[in-house]
């Protein structure tokens, strides 16, 4: 049962990541089309090419490449969400919790190969080697601190490329319509000139604020839901070595995982709440 539990359950689409792409880039095409315009209008390849060029260039300049490439890699998290359903971690932990009392923590050793999850399976393994309680809390929030801090930082590769491709866009906008003063002697092309100049702004606002910077905001929180599950393992381990009765381990680690969605409630109440103005009117 616990080994069951312990494979985490992997991933799965994330079908609001794709449907909010579309919806986003549906309303802005068909708002086009709507006014009359045509798709060729905004298609032009050069555009892409500078601003999607400048912005990574920009981000190398400003990014370690160990942060840029893990930042990349982190790229699927936006359009794939791995399970992490505490509910099936607690049962988990009930498991184990239940084999230690009947038969001593030790008992647990022969679980740990069947543990998918690096975390919970470096947490119990100190605990069934006998490490001292406030050491192990210590080696394993270091652990979760570590982990916050690298998501945090790849999730900020984002948020600097959402910060640079509309200035990128604008670039591509000026070097537009540098082309474009070449020949002011046709008042034909000066027209189309200026319209195909601006296309690169719009590409610029486009990939900032329909993907770079929803993207970063999705994997910040992705990765404070991991925390909070690291956290929840982490009692329940804490738990176990104290020699807790499983029935109050489950009462415990149930009381927690409700004070975290409860705490994540609030600061999502708190966000978006005007400037100026308290989220509650507590204290």
């Amino acid at each position: 049962m616990a080994a069951k539990a312990g494979k985490g359950g992997g991933s799965k689409p994330d079908f609001a990541s794709f449907a909010g792409l579309i919806v986003a880039l549906g309303g802005i095409v068909g708002g086009l089309l709507l006014e009359g315009g045509k798709l060729s209008d905004i298609s032009q390849v050069t555009a892409a090419i500078i601003v999607c060029g400048g912005t990574l260039g920009a981000v190398m300049v400003t990014t370690p490449m160990s942060v840029l490439i893990g930042g990349i890699k982190q790229l699927t998290g936006v359009f794939l969400e791995k399970s992490h359903n505490p509910s099936h971690v607690i049962e988990e932990i009930i498991g184990y919790a239940t084999r230690a009392r009947k038969n001593g923590i030790v008992s647990l050793e022969s679980e740990l190969e069947k543990i998918h999850d690096p975390f919970l399976k470096k947490a119990l393994s100190l605990a069934v080697d006998g490490t001292d309680l406030q050491e192990l809390r210590k080696i394993m929030e270091l652990e979760i601190t570590a982990e916050e801090e690298r998501s945090e930082a790849e999730a900020k590769v984002y948020e600097s490329a959402g910060g640079y491709a509309p200035t990128v866009g604008i670039i591509g906008a000026v070097l537009g319509l540098i082309q474009v003063m070449k020949d002011l002697a046709d008042i034909e092309k000066v027209g189309h000139g200026i319209a195909t100049a601006f296309v690169a702004t719009v590409y610029g606002v486009a990939l900032s604020n329909l993907f770079c910077l929803p993207a970063a905001s999705k994997l910040k929180s992705r990765a404070h839901h991991a925390m909070k599950t690291k956290e929840l393992m982490l009692e329940g381990i804490v738990s176990i070595v104290e020699g807790m009765n499983p029935k109050l381990i489950r009462m415990k680690l149930a009381a927690y995982e409700e004070q975290g969605s409860s705490k994540k409630a609030k600061a999502g109440s708190a966000a978006g709440a005007p400037a100026g103005k308290p989220a509650s009117a507590e204290g």
